[in-house]
């Protein structure tokens, strides 16, 4: 087990008690992180399973969807609608994910209610249901999303854009396609189930107010005797890249565009996410200043890291008119090359305070707090502090960014379109 004490965090009601961030490793492979915020009267907690979609068949995709659906209609002793009466009842605000890596499943409550809710997703966790009288339910409650999908379709085109960007199985869509979901059958369900909901790579999360010593017996009665299944090794693929246009009668066109930068693990993230927010945070960022209030293009535009495990990207999108599309694309692409160029100090400067508030002050929430320990374990192995994400930032300067800038030019574009018309695009 080990425990990191660290100078008093700034708050305006706790000055005095130093910052412990608590881990403990299981050994069937569950990872415990904790993080005590006495001053709030909240908790809450993250929990990633090894249960992601790139584990999906390829005949079988959203698979893992599908099965944390079911998982939520019944546990334990309770059925799907005393699973929801009970949460409802501690006041949990739960939710429930499926990412590449990971099925997620969180809530947050008020602090006295952590153990009765620790209890519910023991239950959640190892003790599902999977019941052929609610399986038909989930599996249409999952159609009912991929259809959806249909109508985002912004969100559609980012969607093609992931599985062409990154290599197979990491690009793939969380929500399957309704011929896979209609010919997934329950047992398919329970299997995947019983290989990927495990201790092993499985990490917990809890922040707010609670007492370490209570909250590590707790986890280790409901979690600790979880016996471990040997992880399948994930084949990966080559990614497809390059252009794609969807034909879509409308009005719009929705632009979507990704290159290869640094994962979130590289020593050079952060220059790679300043440079990111100096394109796009806020309303003096260069795509929006050029691209939406000069030249009137387009009625969204916007960009971001994303990162894998072992691989990270920039993304942009803009959102504009079919007849303003070609335009549209040209010069935000430009924006993009011009980045190559460097950043200012001005620049630097007014990103500053903006990463500050988007990377430090949201830790003040336990939710967002436990989602960002989970992650940063996920990804590095340890737990990035306050502190720590305070001095990176203060650190962070003109020459290091521009730096990063040269080293990696706007290349190998992958890029989907969605609308009347497809567009001319060079993405080598």
């Amino acid at each position: 087990m080990r425990v990191i004490r660290l100078a008093a965090r700034s708050s305006p009601c706790f000055r005095e008690s130093p910052v412990t961030i608590h881990t403990h490793a299981f050994a069937n492979g569950l990872t415990l992180l904790a993080e005590p915020m006495p001053w709030l009267e909240s908790a809450a907690l993250t929990l990633l399973l090894p249960a992601g979609c790139s584990r999906d068949p390829d005949d079988r995709s959203g698979l893992a969807s599908l099965a944390c659906e079911l998982a939520q209609r019944g546990s334990g002793k309770r059925d799907s609608r005393q699973f929801i009466e009970d949460l409802e009842r501690l006041g949990c605000d739960a939710s429930a994910s499926v990412a590449a890596a990971h099925t997620s499943f969180g809530g947050a409550m008020p602090a006295e209610n952590l153990g009765e809710t620790l209890d519910i997703f023991a239950d959640l966790t190892r003790r599902p249901h999977l019941s052929d009288d609610q399986f038909d339910d989930a599996r249409q409650s999952c159609i009912q999303e991929v259809l959806a999908l249909e109508d985002e379709l912004s969100t559609r085109a980012l969607h093609r854009l992931r599985s062409r960007h990154y290599p197979s199985p990491w690009g793939k869509s969380s929500l399957g396609t309704v011929p896979s979901l209609e010919a997934t059958a329950l047992d398919e369900v329970q299997r995947f189930v019983a290989s990927q909901y495990q201790p092993t790579n499985a990490i917990m999360s809890v922040a707010g107010k609670f007492d370490w010593a209570w909250l590590l017996d707790k986890v280790g009665r409901h979690w600790g005797d979880w016996q471990p299944v040997p992880l399948a090794v994930q084949a990966t693929g080559e990614p497809l890249g390059g252009y794609e246009h969807i034909p879509h009668e409308s009005s719009q066109t929705h632009i979507w565009m990704a290159y290869d930068s640094v994962p979130y693990s590289h020593p050079d993230y952060y220059e790679a996410r300043a440079a990111v927010g100096v394109m796009s945070d806020g309303m003096s960022s260069r795509l929006f200043t050029e691209v939406r209030e000069n030249r009137g293009l387009c009625y969204s535009v916007s960009a971001f890291c994303h990162s894998l495990r072992d691989r990270g990207s920039i993304f942009g999108y803009a959102g504009t008119t079919t007849e303003r599309a070609q335009e549209t694309w040209d010069v935000m692409l430009a924006e993009f090359q011009k980045l190559s160029a460097g950043v200012t100090d001005a620049e630097l400067s007014r990103l500053k305070a903006a990463l500050k508030s988007a990377l430090i002050m949201q830790q003040e929430s336990s939710a967002s707090r436990t989602g960002s320990m989970a992650s940063d374990w996920y990804h590095l192995g340890r737990v990035q502090t306050i502190e720590e994400l305070s001095q990176i930032v203060n650190g962070l300067s003109v020459d290091r960014i521009n730096r990063y800038l040269a080293a990696h030019p706007v290349r190998k574009l992958s890029v989907v379109t969605l609308g009347a018309q497809p567009l001319q695009i060079a993405t080598a």
